[in-house]
């Protein structure tokens, strides 16, 4: 299995340092629309994605009704969606557009993940009130890695976890579009490609209408931004046959533009669908410029983190964010529901929610670690703490001092709260032990000369995780003579 999952990625590694990713599909179509039901399982597939609410538009509107089905019957196709690596990290507000391509390559099709390795250096002004800061070259490497390796995860994730046997898997090509741009100049490009592009057309795009009324205005650089994510689709036609673009509902400018410029080009018809952008209870879009990111990557949002993110969902997003990010199916969704109405305390749509999302971002260990976090945090466990890893300790209380100590005979609990800063030296230190302010691993210690107890004090991992008042974490890995 490990084998056909790695021949599964086709990296582009070899053409410039990492695999890529592109951050531009598109659709545009009234969401009073719905997609035909078609009797094939490809045609199907655009039924059963609009009952789910994955798809929300499509593009051209009129040849989305009857073409796209007629051409998902037909064979498998190629879609695409890109996510440029503008961090080192995507986040949930990407999460939905992954899914999609999941969809996708779950129903056979081929898909691709483009990373904007070239098109991050320039920026995307869509829902951007300001022009993005430029990268070094050596963060775009460091972020197209990071992504590519998230992407990669989550796409094996799918395949082991809910990918039925029965069912045969399209390949996935994770790229770079920094490997078809590294060669041109740009004189060529103007000549070759800008020449197809009307001015008018490209300045009565919402997104460049925004920034042309804002007080900062719009840079060259960002509104040429449209041309390559053109060129994208373009290049993607043409090498990979690919006829399919997916992404937000903010990327309609720019899918637009590449629809165009396809057509103009080689007459041909090519499509877009578009995912709902997710929101946050506040109606912010959840994604890093909104400053409210929930991250993909385990080194900035833990799987716990994740877990709890989608737990403490509200009741009235649940039934949709099931349908949204999970496999579940319809009926499966229908009769959580009906479970949570009959007892809502037990929050069971809720739990399987974060379970379902925290499995396909961190993998069956991911889960194993929010319920371990979950339980020490929240169930006071000392059995989970002694099987978390240091890792799993920095990450759950990612706030708190960690220390290294070498355990010498007759520590006392004063003595490890002082070599851990806890508490400060002198009597005030003293006093904050012997009046019940420090425990250590869920246990009051109020003697501050008992010596530490193997067990009790130190868990078997040799970690003690100190805390003083309610809030105030210190974490000790002991260290042996």
């Amino acid at each position: 299995m490990a084998a056909s999952i790695a021949r599964c990625f086709t990296c582009a590694s070899r053409l410039h340092g990492s695999c890529t990713i592109l951050k531009k599909p598109l659709a545009c179509m009234t969401s009073r629309h719905t997609f035909r039901r078609s009797v094939t399982d490809t045609g199907e597939l655009l039924v059963h994605l609009n009952k789910r609410g994955v798809l929300q538009n499509a593009f051209p509107e009129e040849a989305a009704q009857g073409e796209l089905p007629r051409l998902l019957q037909s064979g498998w196709q190629t879609v695409y969606c890109g996510f440029d690596p503008t961090a080192d990290s995507l986040h949930v507000g990407n999460l939905l557009a992954i899914i999609g391509l999941l969809h996708f390559r779950n129903a056979g099709h081929n898909v691709i993940a483009l990373i904007g390795g070239a098109t991050a250096q320039i920026g995307d002004p869509s829902g951007k009130t300001s022009e993005r800061p430029r990268l070094s070259l050596n963060m775009l490497e460091d972020n197209t890695r990071a992504i590519r390796e998230s992407l990669q995860r989550i796409f094996t994730n799918h395949e082991l976890i809910f990918h039925s046997n029965s069912k045969k898997l399209g390949t996935v090509s994770v790229l770079n579009n920094l490997a078809w741009y590294k060669d041109w100049n740009p004189v060529a490009f103007l000549s070759e490609v800008g020449r197809h592009f009307r001015m008018g057309t490209m300045l009565s795009r919402s997104s460049v209408q925004t920034r042309l009324k804002s007080s900062e205005g719009m840079s060259l650089t960002e509104f040429s931004y449209q041309l390559f994510q053109a060129y994208d689709f373009y290049h993607l036609n043409q090498n990979h046959n690919c006829k399919i673009q997916l992404g937000g509902t903010d990327q309609l400018g720019n899918l637009m533009s590449g629809h165009e410029f396809i057509h103009k080009v080689t007459g041909q018809e090519v499509y877009g669908v578009t995912v709902p952008l997710v929101t946050s209870t506040m109606g912010d879009k959840l994604g890093k410029t909104a400053g409210n990111a929930v991250w993909l990557n385990r080194d900035k949002t833990s799987p716990f983190e994740l877990y709890q993110f989608f737990l403490r969902q509200p009741d009235s997003s649940v039934e949709r964010y099931l349908k949204l990010f999970t496999f579940l199916p319809l009926a499966e969704v229908e009769k959580l529901m009906e479970q949570q109405r009959l007892d809502p305390s037990k929050r069971l749509a809720h739990k399987r929610l974060a379970a379902e999302i925290t499995k396909l971002v961190h993998g069956k260990e991911g889960m194993e670690s929010a319920k371990r976090c979950t339980h020490a945090l929240y169930n006071s466990s000392i059995l989970a703490l002694e099987h978390m890893t240091d890792e799993e300790l920095q990450e759950l209380f990612r706030e708190a001092p960690f220390h290294e100590l070498l355990m010498e005979p007759g520590t006392t609990v004063l003595d490890a709260c002082l070599r851990a800063e806890a508490i400060p030296e002198g009597s005030k230190g003293y006093s904050m032990v012997s009046d019940g302010a420090v425990w250590i691993n869920h246990s009051k210690s109020d003697c501050p000369e008992q010596v530490l107890v193997p067990g009790q004090h130190i868990l078997a991992n040799g970690l003690s995780l100190i805390r003083v008042g309610k809030k105030n974490f210190h974490i000790i890995k002991w260290l042996s003579l």
